[in-house]
């Protein structure tokens, strides 16, 4: 006797959505498991891991200098609290995971930053809800934020972890 998976279809049902929400709204925040994590990993292998996706993630607007404005420059993002965050540079048409605290920071809820990676919200929307906060050099952060506002990308796994080509 086979066993079968439902059809993806019926994977985004109304009740589970709901129930998604609900464990959303009641489990306890990841954040300061992230954050024990965070502190214990050391920059070298955030690099690995997180370079290749951003660079890949964002390939063809390096390719056209879209990114060439943040030449030497850093921007921190960080879930509110502090930590987790990760601080990324440009340099030499790459995007770089960086030990810095930034030139600017833009801060928010995992939530938050889920939004504005799966484009549910506009970007401003979350800025002046002040769910995302930029501090800092705010000319620096809201350049990079309409930079990936006017961008299209793909943040599918597949995509992320070189199964796809760009």
């Amino acid at each position: 006797m086979a066993f079968s998976l439902p059809p993806i279809a019926s994977l985004h049902s109304p009740l589970l959505e709901q129930s998604i929400a609900v464990l959303q709204e009641y489990l306890p925040s990841p954040t300061p498991l992230l954050d024990t994590i965070d502190r214990n990993i050391p920059v070298s292998f955030k690099q690995l891991v997180a370079e290749a996706p951003l660079n890949r993630l964002f390939a063809e607007a390096l390719a056209e200098g879209e990114f060439d404005d943040f030449e030497g420059r850093t921007i921190r993002l960080e879930v509110n609290g502090g930590q987790p965050g990760i601080t990324i540079g440009f340099w030499a048409g790459r995007l770089r995971v960086v030990e810095s605290p930034g030139e600017a920071t833009i801060r928010g809820s995992l939530a938050a930053f889920k939004t504005l990676a799966e484009r549910r919200q506009d970007p401003d929307q979350l800025f002046f809800q002040r769910r995302l906060v930029i501090e800092g050099d705010t000319e620096l952060g809201l350049a990079l934020k309409n930079l990936l506002d006017s961008l299209e990308w793909d943040l599918s796994p597949r995509r992320l972890l070189f199964l796809e080509s760009v």
